[in-house]
């Protein structure tokens, strides 16, 4: 049983960690949106791959633009926050009553 522990204790370290590097991208990100970069950069194409995504669903869904700023990076970032202190903590709790 505390091999399953131990598996739920990574996971929950692994997902930290994916969430908050998905995090700095959505920040590069909205730091982007106020210069003009250069489209064919490699390094936007793939902030720009990696977060359209999300961000469209959220833009589709609520309205974002408040006053000509968007706030769907604010929204992703709460909502990768909320996935941080909610299923990241669940997991670690449930592999320490595991081990």
């Amino acid at each position: 049983m505390f091999v399953i522990g131990y598996f739920l204790g990574a996971l929950a370290t692994v997902l930290n960690y994916a969430l908050t590097f998905y995090m700095f991208i959505i920040i590069a990100r909205a730091v982007l949106s106020w210069v003009n970069p250069d489209p064919y950069n490699p390094i936007v194409r793939f902030i720009h791959n990696v977060t359209e995504p999300v961000i469209y669903q959220i833009r589709s869904r609520l309205p974002t633009v408040i006053g000509g700023i968007d706030l769907a990076p604010i929204v992703v970032i709460l909502a990768v926050v909320f996935l941080q202190k909610f299923l990241v903590n669940t997991l670690l709790r449930i592999s320490a009553s595991l081990v």
